[in-house]
């Protein structure tokens, strides 16, 4: 039996409740939180769990050997860091921390604690984007040229962390998982329109190796939600659409080819090749159950998840060099 602790019971900690209470094995014994009334409503849906306003209890508790943080961004390294130095595995809400340094050193006092740490890039967990990964890999794909993503709403609004660490490390995620690899330089342009200080909207510019560029369009301020990833390549295209529900992935047979005329002296012209359009089969499952079983899967093995420490720490690097360029006005950013 593995017993887990929940510290935060916002907008996710419920949900985190109510999937490991669904596993077998699996017990969420408490949970706490600051605010009173989430802790009575939490009671009142689980009725076994232990509610308390000291995240403390839950660290000291013997029998848990796991917890998750589902808390304010800005509270995540000293609660993670907390959890760790009691010896409890970790799953901490995406993004890790807000500092590379902070999460270095989380990923340093994990890995001396032998102790499970894992972020919730939980569309990496998604099986839309698993299946995107599998096509882009096979050699039938061809090359890829560039990528999009769109992910808008009309709220909700944040006030802790803007839309950029808010939502395009979802993006950032993927796109490091997709392409098995970081960007070399990165570049941003944000919009201020509803708060001080925290930008509402950003477009996102990223290179990465072999040249592939990649585009992150964010918003909290969007009369749709969208949640859309585009690859082009030079043989097929494709499209991942969480919310369609004819089926979320899209394999375009399109692409561009050169037809050559040798009697105007190797003159070609390049020409678009209309193909089908496929809607591969995906297995689709919450991906947040799926994140919850890869957790526990790690804590009983004793091994690294795929969203783990360093995936975390690859994706708070990206995003304070999107925030330099954001604060330059759009003046390109490199990586090491």
């Amino acid at each position: 039996m593995i017993n887990i602790g929940v510290i935060g019971c916002g907008q996710w900690g419920p949900n985190h409740i109510r999937n490991f209470s669904s596993m077998e094995e699996v017990r969420v014994l408490m949970c706490a939180d600051l605010n009173r009334d989430r802790l009575k409503a939490m009671k009142q849906q689980f009725r076994t769990i232990h509610p308390t306003n000291r995240f403390q209890e839950i660290l000291n508790h013997p029998r848990i050997q796991a917890v998750v943080v589902a808390t304010p961004t800005a509270t995540h390294f000293n609660l993670v860091k907390a959890a760790l130095m009691a010896n409890k595995d970790v799953l901490c809400e995406k993004p890790l921390c807000l500092d590379e340094r902070q999460a270095k050193e989380l990923i340093r006092l994990a890995q001396k604690k032998k102790r499970i740490l894992m972020v919730g890039h939980v569309f990496l967990y998604n099986a839309g984007i698993q299946k995107l990964k599998e096509l882009i890999q096979k050699k039938s794909f061809g090359r890829i040229y560039y990528l999009h993503s769109e992910r808008t709403n009309l709220g909700p609004f944040r006030q802790d962390v803007n839309a950029v660490w808010d939502l395009a490390a979802h993006d950032v995620s993927i796109f490091n998982y997709l392409l098995n690899a970081e960007p070399i330089e990165v570049s941003a342009r944000g919009g201020i329109y509803l708060q001080k200080k925290i930008e509402d909207v950003a477009f996102i510019s990223l290179v990465y190796p072999k040249n592939i560029l990649v585009s992150i369009h964010v918003s909290w301020l969007d009369p749709r939600k969208v949640r859309q990833i585009t690859v082009v390549g030079d043989k097929h295209m494709l499209m991942w659409d969480d919310l369609d529900q004819t089926g979320p992935v899209k394999i375009y047979d399109r692409q561009v080819v050169q037809k050559y005329y040798y009697e105007t002296f190797g003159e070609f012209q390049l020409l678009a090749k209309e193909g089908t359009i496929t809607i591969p089969k995906v297995n689709l499952s919450e991906p947040l159950k799926a994140q919850a079983n890869a957790f526990i899967a790690a804590v009983r093995k004793r091994k690294s998840p795929l969203s783990d420490g360093r995936s975390g720490l690859s994706v708070v690097r990206i995003l304070k060099a999107v925030q330099k360029s954001l604060a330059k006005r759009g003046v390109p950013v490199r990586l090491q």
